[in-house]
């Protein structure tokens, strides 16, 4: 193991979306990193310099729509097959056959479904936060309605649907909405389980009405606030909102792979606070079917959805730990 790695290098590389920014670190085996919502490849910012200090060639990328990488004006041209396209031209654009792809909340569904779109390309796979769930089950469109129409609210899913809504209540303030938003979701500023739940909206009002407003995360400097609220403002929302705007395409795009068990190399980590481990638990008790490849599953108690950035160097340990364990 290396015990410094070199600078991290920023790129562009031609992709589908027209070109991709990659930010890459270190030599050896690549790994191919994928963000979420509303973040950036910052957000692999500690998992760059240590995955390089272990020997591996660490790429993070602005997902199509963020950052520097294109923002294509077509709504369709969010939806996820366009994605998987993206992943795989950027590993050939950097020079190799294959990779390890690592993706967290959105990232981790686009790097699960680039294993199994492309699986000559990916040959193993770690999600973090959002634990995989095969495609299945009824329009994602209409559970997620009936789940807001449940509680006389409106869930943020199909809060985010409708182009210009959202932005209407983020663009104003982006810096401001990005810190509630990630206070939001964050072990240690997350509101109390008897507060309203910023999951949703109440009628007629806005989703940010029940972020906290004190204090930032402790994971979150104002300088890393600034990073994110400076490349929103810059570029807007309306990229980032498209991969909500393409759930029910996807569902239909990807019907060949219902019910599909994602049989690479896995790994998942979740955080013990984090709805998205608390929702799906199901779809991690059915791991043994649904990811026969699996080599480690972990929640980590008292963590929220901000995994690789509250835990840094716990999660660095386990991906470390994971990729030496793969087949060469």
């Amino acid at each position: 193991m290396s015990q410094h790695a070199p600078e991290a290098i920023h790129r562009l590389v031609p992709s589908p979306a027209g070109r991709t920014h990659v930010v890459e670190q270190g030599t050896g085996p690549l790994v191919l990193l994928v963000h979420g919502f509303p973040e950036s490849w910052y957000s692999w910012r500690h998992q760059l310099p240590a995955l390089a200090a272990a020997g591996y060639r660490a790429a993070a990328i602005d997902v199509r729509g963020y950052g520097r990488s294109s923002r294509p004006g077509d709504l369709e041209a969010y939806r996820m097959p366009e994605l998987v396209a993206d992943n795989a031209a950027v590993v050939h654009a950097l020079g190799e056959q294959s990779a390890v792809i690592v993706g967290h909340d959105w990232g981790s569904v686009i790097a699960a479904d680039s294993a199994l779109l492309r699986p000559d390309v990916f040959r193993a796979v770690g999600m973090l936060s959002v634990p995989y769930a095969p495609r299945g089950g009824p329009r994602p469109g209409t559970v997620f309605t009936r789940l807001g129409e449940e509680r006389d609210e409106e869930f943020y899913v199909s809060y985010f649907q409708e182009p210009g809504r959202a932005e209407a209540e983020i663009e104003p303030d982006v810096r401001g909405w990005l810190a509630g938003f990630y206070a939001a979701f964050s072990a240690d500023t997350m509101p109390a389980p008897d507060e309203p739940g910023p999951h949703f909206v109440g009628r007629g009002a806005e989703l940010r009405d029940r972020f906290p407003t004190g204090p930032l995360p402790g994971w979150l400097g104002e300088r890393d606030l600034d990073v994110y609220a400076g490349e929103f403002e810059r570029t807007g929302l309306s990229g980032a909102l498209s991969r909500y705007r393409n759930m029910d395409r996807d569902w239909e795009d990807l019907a060949d792979l219902d019910g599909a068990a994602l049989t690479q190399p896995s790994l998942f980590v979740g955080g013990g606070l984090d709805a998205s481990t608390t929702w799906m638990a199901d779809a991690i008790k059915a791991f043994p079917t649904t990811l026969p490849g699996l080599v480690s599953s972990r929640i980590l108690d008292g963590c929220g959805h901000w995994i690789q950035q509250e835990r840094p160097a716990e999660i660095n340990r386990i991906l470390t730990d994971w990729l030496a364990a793969l087949p060469a």
